[in-house]
């Protein structure tokens, strides 16, 4: 007596499950809702080949069954077989549109087969003639999108347990199912009448796929392994030979200064400059203008002429990578003296840090302390035209002073010897002394006439001799007087020889104040040139280093490992997209 195999309950979406005609509008309204389906297995069948198509590791048998053993899909060929709506070979489109009507099909089930009519490239005229179109060519339009991959630890436990491919199922059985999207569609193969599927046939048959799969996957994994090995860590292993074993040690000497400005007069700044005077912002274009010169060509080309730049760097104990040739053109010594250099500003502190490479460290002090040199040269060139410029205008104000005041005093001694009054205020004071002193002697006189003629008998003879002289002295006075502002005989007056030696005297005293200023300007602008306005402060001085600073080989790897895994990953990615593209 044969006994009916159990039958199993799962649950199901009412939107996933197929209706028959009458009830299709009711399990749409009902499509969110979960019901219980029994569904009883149908009697073993034969077991069916699998099939693939191309190189995708997904790529899995196109079954027309729900994968349960529970008999075909609703709406594909093999149901229409047995619900009796299948089209012959000699029916007309009509008849055929007809049937597939009659199948009760859902409007998802529609959308889906004109979705993959469009993909093979047809043009239904209606969904229901999208899936004629498709069943004609062979293709199921309504197979699973997504495919159970089953991972069967066991192989007998999956024969003896195993009786479908759904979760259910395959967990009684002891096999795992990870969900994975088929990439493409696979016609449904043709189950010939009659045929029975056992246990061991389906457990077989899924032994095959994973084993396809996997060889599939390692076949995939050794091309990617193979790729990574090329594109990425032979050129990465080589760069880490070329820092490790091949590239010179250069050894690195640090070096920080910073270009001040001296001091100036309490009140030589004002304004803005006074506020800044302080403060690194006084000295932004001097430190800028030192460090593009250090990094010119002319700095490079007066260390190559004092230190033979060129000759240690195109040594043999540099490596391929980094030796100059012995006739290499000024242009390829500047990019070697751009790589050995390292000079930035900082404007926050005004500190300028530089750093000088070579393949030794003497020499790398050497070029250090020469560079350094070079620098407080063009600080003081900056600042001497202008020290030039003051004191040369200093010193052309004081002999122009100079010359006038000699001028001024010939001018005055030529007064003197021409008037022969060596003082004019001593000739006037003379005069005058000898005028009052023949007043007085003239008052006297007029005294003693009035005395000699008060008496009532006055002498005669007297009286003559005091009217003459007094007639005398008025004489002699007259002329005192007449000397001060007349000519005579060709002579100046005195007041016009004063006047002369007054004005060349005045002359002569504006001449020595004016070069006495001119003198006191010069000696200001001597003190000033003899100052350096500019002058670099040293902060770190140049030592020499007793290890190598470069390369370092370990840092250097690690980024050649990122920039070519990044190249990679882009041109695979490029790649994958544009294969994708095409393909679709």
């Amino acid at each position: 007596m044969t006994t009916r195999p159990k039958a199993r309950k799962f649950r199901i979406r009412r939107s996933d499950a197929v209706a028959p005609a009458g009830e299709t509008r009711r399990a749409e309204a009902a499509s969110e809702q979960e019901i219980d389906v029994n569904v009883t297995p149908p009697p073993p069948r034969a077991p069916r080949a699998p099939q693939a198509t191309g190189d995708d590791d997904n790529a899995l048998p196109n079954v027309t069954e729900d994968g349960f053993g529970a008999g075909p899909f609703p709406g594909s060929a093999a149901h229409a077989q047995q619900t009796g709506a299948a089209v012959g070979d000699g029916a007309s489109i009509e008849e055929e549109l007809a049937a597939i009507r009659a199948e009760g099909l859902t409007g998802r089930q529609l959308r889906m087969a004109r979705r993959v009519a469009q993909k093979q490239g047809l043009q239904p005229s209606s969904d229901f003639d999208a899936v004629r179109l498709l069943r004609k060519r062979g293709i199921d339009p309504f197979g699973q999108s997504s495919m159970l991959e089953l991972v069967v630890n066991d192989p007998n436990a999956a024969a003896a347990g195993t009786t479908g491919a759904t979760g259910a199922g395959a967990a009684a059985g002891g096999a795992q199912l990870p969900v994975r999207a088929a990439t493409a569609q696979v016609p449904a193969p043709a189950i010939p009448p009659g045929a029975v599927h056992t246990a061991e046939s389906r457990a077989a048959e899924i032994i095959n796929v994973q084993r396809d799969i996997a060889r599939r996957r390692r076949r995939k994994l050794i091309q990617l392994a193979t790729r990574l090995a090329c594109f990425v860590l032979l050129p990465t292993m080589i760069v880490s030979y070329y820092y490790y074993a091949v590239a010179t040690p250069l050894y690195a000497t640090h070096t920080e200064f910073v270009i001040q400005k001296a001091e100036s007069s309490p009140g030589g700044a004002g304004g803005l400059g006074g506020l800044l005077g302080g403060t690194s912002f006084a000295t932004v274009q001097e430190s800028v203008t030192v460090q593009s010169y250090l990094e010119s060509r002319e700095a490079m080309l007066r260390l190559d002429e004092e230190l033979d730049f060129r000759g240690h760097f195109s040594s043999d104990a540099m490596d391929p990578l980094n030796r100059l040739a012995p006739d290499a053109s000024v242009e390829q010594m500047y990019d070697a003296y751009l790589r050995s250099l390292t000079i930035g500003y900082d404007p926050t502190e005004g500190l300028i840090r530089m750093e000088v490479l070579a393949a030794d460290p003497a020499s790398s002090q050497a070029f250090s302390e020469a560079l350094i040199g070079y620098a407080e040269e063009r600080v003081d060139q900056m600042s001497s035209r202008l020290r030039e410029d003051q004191m040369a205008g200093a010193r052309e104000a004081f002999e122009e002073a100079e010359v006038r005041s000699q001028a001024a005093q010939l001018r005055v001694l030529e007064l003197q010897e021409q008037r022969g009054v060596l003082s004019a205020e001593a000739e006037v004071s003379q005069v005058f002394n000898q005028i009052g002193t023949f007043e007085a002697r003239l008052a006297d006189e007029r005294l003693r006439l009035l005395e000699i003629n008060a008496s009532p008998r006055p002498n005669p003879t007297r009286v003559e001799v005091a009217e003459a002289q007094i007639e005398r002295l008025e004489a002699v006075i007259a002329d005192l007087r007449a000397s001060l502002t007349e000519e005579d005989q060709g002579q100046a007056s005195l007041a016009r020889i004063q006047s002369e030696l007054v004005i060349a005297q005045a002359d002569l005293e504006t001449r020595q104040l004016m070069l006495t200023e001119a003198m006191q300007a010069m000696e200001s602008a001597r003190t000033d040139a003899n100052r350096q306005s500019l002058y670099i402060s040293m902060g770190v001085f140049p030592i020499a280093p007793d290890e190598a600073a470069y390369p370092k080989a370990f840092e250097n790897t690690l980024l050649a490992l990122v920039v070519f895994s990044g190249i990679y990953l882009l041109i695979s990615m490029t790649a994958s997209i544009l294969r994708e593209q095409v393909s679709s």
